[in-house]
């Protein structure tokens, strides 16, 4: 008997190690942090020159896992009215927002899968038709469009880069990436978190709007994770 309940007391020791050791090392799956290295030649010069002069860095379990350059100054009206299911009123389908490098190949928030490259990131959002129900709790979204085709920085609109984002893929679908909103409590930044809800990873980062007094836009771009029925 004595040794059945050393046994029980054992596995219930090592049970507790293992919780209190996967909490963390969950919580540090993933990182994002300054990356000191301009915009990659992929991309064409007049996009280059609309992008910030440093990017960010998404490490994870395997290394690096994107780098993203920002908009240093992306066309957006700091007091755009709000609309229902929207978080990021400010742009206009079409807006530039970025670029992403992927050193290798993903699967974008709806499993399709694009090949290691350079890519820009236009801002869209969701349709709203029955095609698109419970995809993500808002429609704001970026489409990744390979860099040789996407070569000026102009806000295009949606059917331009719809067209465009569907080379990513090579398919009737755009490259789609889920936007979703900063979190609340302040940080320093760029950071990673983590929502329960679909498993995802976000990279969190201050955008500056063109012409915005104040301080920049606080948005979230889920890297990791897909819609629920993808």
């Amino acid at each position: 008997m004595k040794t059945f309940l050393s046994r029980i007391s054992l596995f219930s020791w090592f049970l507790v190690l293992f919780l209190c050791a996967s909490g963390p090392a969950v919580a540090q799956s993933y990182k994002a942090e300054p990356l000191n290295e301009s915009p990659p030649s992929d991309l064409a010069a007049p996009v280059r020159s609309a992008l910030a002069a440093t990017g960010i860095r998404v490490t994870g379990p395997s290394g690096t896992l994107c780098d993203v350059w920002l908009g240093k100054a992306v066309p957006g009206s700091a007091k755009a009215p709000q609309s229902l299911g929207v978080v990021y009123p400010q742009f206009a389908q079409g807006t530039l927002v970025g670029a992403i490098r992927f050193p290798n190949s993903v699967k974008d928030y709806r499993k399709q899968l694009i090949k290691a490259s350079v890519y820009t990131l236009r801002y869209a959002l969701l349709p709203e038709n029955g095609n698109h129900m419970g995809v993500s709790p808002q429609r704001d979204f970026v489409l990744a469009s390979p860099a040789a085709a996407d070569e000026d920085p102009s806000t295009l609109t949606i059917d331009q880069t719809m067209a465009l984002s569907r080379k990513a893929t090579g398919s009737n679908h755009p490259s789609v990436w889920s936007l979703a909103p900063a979190e609340d409590h302040p940080k320093s930044l760029p950071s990673v978190f983590h929502l329960d809800d679909g498993d995802l990873w976000l990279v969190e980062f201050p955008l500056s709007l063109q012409g915005a007094s104040g301080s920049p836009l606080t948005m979230a771009l889920v890297v990791v994770g897909s819609a629920p029925e993808a």
